[in-house]
């Protein structure tokens, strides 16, 4: 580990450092634009010169230059001041300054660091060039004008997202910054170039001249789009979200959010349910809290012990042991939560989790894709998968219908029989491996054997050894593991529910059942948007967005976090969980919380895994499966990426993603 010197402090810092880094541990703020951590080296803004001994008797750029045994850096010297002085100066000659109506004013590095380390005043008074405005579709606006040409987006586009879409045209004075034929970026991920651009070249189109950031107030939370439990902050003005942004979790996302977290934001106030619904003569009409419940009351008391819940995809914990404690009350015993049919045995957690964990996947050598369009059902360990690919040489490989999942991949095949008898080079691989991991989806385990072929297959190559769980399970829904850990499991899935023919049921923000199944059921439907769920119901109860409740959440790898309130629910919507409190006065059943705390504490009781947050201890313990599938993957759980669920398909902008993205269609500009 070389020992340096950074403005007369003495450090010392890992080998293969960069100057830079050896700045900041020293802790010394140097100056970027370009240089981004997770991102390759390129530096080309020169905005983090310092001045190394021994070198050259010029400023130096720190970003990519090797810290040396016995360096003396100096970052504050006469030179490196005039130098970034000089370095703003140029970066200024053709950006417009027009922050007054700049997206990106209030929280842009430009700004901070042209007060910080730029001169009061420039020498240079010719004409401004100007850039055409190139199209990235209906997630990123540009205003290239403003570029400075860092590449942080075109590095990110093919280091991170994998889709080489976005690159430099020209040289010199006349380079551009553009998408490949200025046609849309068609990456799930690329909002995130909106957070790394430096400037305000780049911004959220939904979220133009919304607002300043000095008007939000930032409330912390837990994305429910898909199961990887996104740490994501709400920025909220009145009783309105109106933005959406990653925070920093290294174990979960990083600093990544995909677009159907960051832009799904304007469904949460479209196609709301804001007062009760009970259903008379056929048709749904309003009505009052004490009349849905009397209905409610009175199909509880004709339905004696036969009463089920069914929870939807994006239900917290809180809500899910509330209703399943209601139902409990009740006599009943008909817990479900895959709602579209999935049947997999669950007697053993350790066994439906992704127990390598999310960050330990990029280290892994050998990938085994099973079912799984990894892409679209978690975009974030996609690029987990991808850094494994880019950094490591991974080598995967995938059984199922061919999909581009934007690295390389040796597909073995539909057939679900290649996991008993696997290719000679492939059981090759996973023998030698060091760190091999299985990653089995929903296209798979809906298959009878399939589940249990998959841990044979981990037993047979020792994919679970000292220090390395290698199989893994891929949910897409942010409520299956909660759901799992607190019993919505019933035996043969929810067709056997619906055979069981329960004669009240509750629905806790379920859209994608099929409702058929359930025509003699007496429907309560508990949720927040007016999708397949509210109008199959006969009686709608109104219930909040993840948004607008505290709530828990346990991720895909069993990881239990919480997220807060950041809003109130609109009309006469109340907390689900407060709901099933209410209603249980009203049926004679009086659950034993009043208050989100006493709910939390009689939950942890019942799953004390719940009741702190960080990763769920599961063990490893393999269920006795049949291991004979004769089946192919005929297609993936998720069709539209941008439409999985009721808020999604309220949403203008995830519409417009679905139409251009994924069918193809196409939309004049303004000036077209």
């Amino acid at each position: 580990m070389p020992k340096l010197t950074v403005d007369g402090i003495e450090i010392e810092v890992p080998a293969g450092s960069t100057v830079l880094q050896a700045c900041e541990a020293a802790g010394k703020e140097i100056p970027r634009f370009c240089y981004h951590e997770r991102l390759s080296i390129a530096g080309n803004c020169r905005m983090c010169l310092v001045e190394v001994a021994p070198g050259p008797p010029k400023p130096q750029a720190s970003c990519a230059l090797p810290a040396m045994e016995g360096q003396t850096i100096r970052t504050d010297s006469p030179m490196v001041k005039a130098a970034r002085e000089g370095v703003m100066e140029f970066l200024l000659i053709n950006h417009p300054l027009d922050c007054p109506i700049c997206d990106q004013g209030g929280e842009c590095d430009l700004q901070d660091q042209a007060v910080a380390y730029g001169r009061g005043a420039s020498r240079f008074h010719e004409n401004k060039r100007a850039v055409t405005e190139k199209y990235m579709g209906p997630i990123v606006k540009t205003i290239m004008t403003r570029c400075i040409q860092c590449t942080r987006c075109v590095r990110f586009a093919e280091e991170v997202a994998g889709v080489e879409e976005i690159g430099a045209i020209n040289r010199g004075e006349n380079m551009q910054i553009t998408s490949y034929l200025e046609r849309a970026v068609t990456s799930e991920l690329s909002g995130n170039v909106v957070d790394l651009c430096p400037v305000g070249a780049l911004t959220a189109k939904p979220y133009a001249f919304e607002a300043r950031p000095w008007e939000l107030t930032k409330v912390s939370g837990i994305d429910v789009m898909d199961a990887m439990g996104t740490n994501v902050r709400f920025d909220v003005r009145g009783r309105q979200v109106l933005r959406i942004v990653p925070r920093i979790n290294e174990d979960v996302n990083e600093e990544w959010a995909h677009d159907k977290t960051r832009h799904v934001v304007d469904g949460l106030s479209a196609r709301r349910l804001d007062k009760p619904y009970v259903r008379k003569n056929g048709k749904l009409a309003p009505a009052s809290w004490e009349e849905a419940f009397k209905a409610v009351a009175a199909a509880a008391k004709s339905a004696k012990a036969s009463v089920a819940a069914v929870a939807g995809d994006m239900v917290d914990c809180e809500t899910m042991f509330a209703a399943r404690e209601l139902v409990h009350a009740l006599g009943g015993s008909m817990l479900e939560g895959r709602q579209t049919g999935l049947a997999y045995d669950t007697s053993s957690l350790s066994a439906v989790n992704f127990n390598t964990g999310i960050a330990n996947v990029e280290t892994a050598d050998v990938i085994l894709l099973v079912g799984s369009d990894l892409r679209r059902e978690a975009p974030l360990v996609n690029a987990r998968v991808l850094k494994a690919v880019r950094k490591r040489g991974a080598k995967v490989f995938a059984i199922g219908p061919e999909t581009e999942l934007n690295y390389k991949v040796e597909w073995l095949g539909a057939s679900l029989k290649a996991l008993t008898n696997l290719p000679a080079h492939v059981a090759d691989a996973l023998k030698g491996a060091e760190r091999p991991a299985l990653i089995v989806g929903g296209g798979a385990l809906r298959y009878a054997g399939a589940h249990g072929a998959a841990l044979k297959l981990a037993a047979d190559f020792n994919l679970v050894r000292e220090g390395w769980n290698g199989f893994n399970v891929l949910h897409f829904a942010a409520s299956r593991m909660g759901g799992l850990m607190l019993g919505y499991a019933f035996e043969g899935g929810i067709k056997a529910v619906a055979a069981e023919k329960p004669k009240l049921a509750f629905f806790l923000g379920a859209d994608e059942v099929n409702f058929d199944l359930f025509a003699d059921t007496f429907k309560v439907y508990v949720g927040h948007h007016g999708d397949a769920g509210a109008h199959a119901a006969d009686v709608i109860l109104p219930g909040a967005a993840y948004t607008e409740k505290a709530g828990t959440y346990v991720n895909l790898e069993g990881r239990v976090q919480r997220g807060e309130r950041a809003v109130f629910a609109p009309g006469d919507a109340r907390e689900d969980w407060a709901i099933f409190r209410a209603l249980s006065d009203v049926v004679g059943k009086t659950l034993p919380f009043d208050n989100l705390d006493q709910l939390r504490a009689a939950m942890a009781t019942a799953v004390p895994a719940l009741g702190q947050q960080g990763l769920a201890d599961y063990g490893w313990e393999v269920p006795n499966l049949p291991a004979d599938p004769d089946a192919d993957v005929a297609d993936y759980p998720i069709k539209d990426f941008y439409l999985t669920n009721a808020i999604c398909r309220a949403s203008a902008t995830m519409q417009r993603c679905s139409a251009e993205l994924v069918h193809g269609e196409t939309f004049a500009e303004a000036a077209e």
